[in-house]
């Protein structure tokens, strides 16, 4: 299966399946975190990861019109973090 939108594009061998910006390896999950949680602007995140801001704003509205899938999908990630921080010791603290 393969779907574009402008810039978004979801192939099943890629990320898992998740929506990604064409021809990169930069989900749609990436840029909300980084945007929406982390309070970097549109900007920053072009530069930083040598982006398009039309591919930024692809993503954030791709978002916005599947934001309940998306959320879900960044509190599972962060479930499945915890889960394995607390399953695998740090080796710093251990220093």
């Amino acid at each position: 299966m393969f779907t574009a939108i402008q810039h978004i594009e979801s192939k099943p061998d890629v990320l898992n399946g998740k929506p990604k910006i064409v021809g990169r390896r930069v989900s749609v999950q990436h840029v909300v975190v980084w945007h929406e949680k982390m309070g970097k602007s549109v900007d920053e995140i072009a530069t930083e990861f040598d982006l398009s801001l039309a591919e930024i704003h692809a993503a954030l509205s791709y978002y916005f019109d599947h934001r309940e899938k998306i959320d879900a999908d960044i509190k599972n990630d962060q479930a499945i973090i915890k889960e394995l921080k607390g399953e695998i010791p740090s080796k710093l603290r251990s220093k």
